[in-house]
């Protein structure tokens, strides 16, 4: 079982964004305690060493995944002085952790393909419908079709078939890619204050209890 973790600043200051890479570390330092694998997929960094805006992070495992996803999804607090700013009077500060399932890719088995043949339709005389040169192949998990009748070669549209039918699955998966970023993007924009699921505090990043 795999799951991404996202820990986003959410536009916050520099201060939220060293935060942010405290959590990150956290997160795959604590996975281990729960005989989980984690690990770094990707990070924006921030403008000052050591930050970061955002990381997405895997984590992968069994019976404890549950447990862990739920000890950090929501709202992480920190409580302290600013790193940057040393006469800043704020001491709070947040991050979120929100957590997805990954984006499965359009790749498909032999046995996921249904291929079917038929008679061709349109000009031609009365020689077109006897012979089923025209084919219909159906990618089974999604449902979607595509058919190819134009060349009298069966052999020849079953391929022309298939091109279209990778092109179909092509344009859904980008289009599921695209609708997935922007979801990550209005999460990442959204961050709720207060109700913290953890609490940290210091510059050692102590955890509050």
């Amino acid at each position: 079982m795999i799951y991404w973790m996202q820990v986003t600043s959410a536009r916050g200051p520099a201060e939220c964004c060293w935060v942010a890479a405290q959590v990150a570390l956290r997160i795959i330092s604590e996975a281990t305690e729960y005989e989980l694998k984690a690990g770094l997929l990707e990070a924006a960094p921030g403008e000052m060493p050591e930050t970061i805006k955002s990381a997405l992070l895997y984590i992968e495992g069994e019976n404890s995944i549950s447990d862990f996803i739920f000890r950090w999804k929501g709202t992480v607090q920190w409580i302290g002085k600013s790193m940057f700013r040393p006469n800043h009077k704020r001491k709070n500060w947040f991050v979120g952790v929100n957590v997805f399932e990954p984006l499965s890719q359009n790749k498909w088995k032999s046995n996921e393909i249904k291929t079917e043949c038929m008679r061709s339709s349109g000009p031609g005389g009365q020689h077109v419908n006897k012979v089923e040169s025209a084919v219909r192949v159906t990618h089974i998990p999604s449902g979607l079709t595509a058919i190819a009748r134009e060349e009298r070669s069966q052999h020849l549209n079953r391929k022309l078939a298939m091109v279209r039918l990778e092109d179909m699955l092509r344009q859904k998966e980008e289009k599921a890619i695209k609708n997935y970023e922007q979801k990550r993007w209005n999460r990442h924009n959204i961050l709720e204050r207060g109700n913290a699921v953890r609490v940290f505090e210091g510059m050692s990043f102590k955890e509050k209890h």
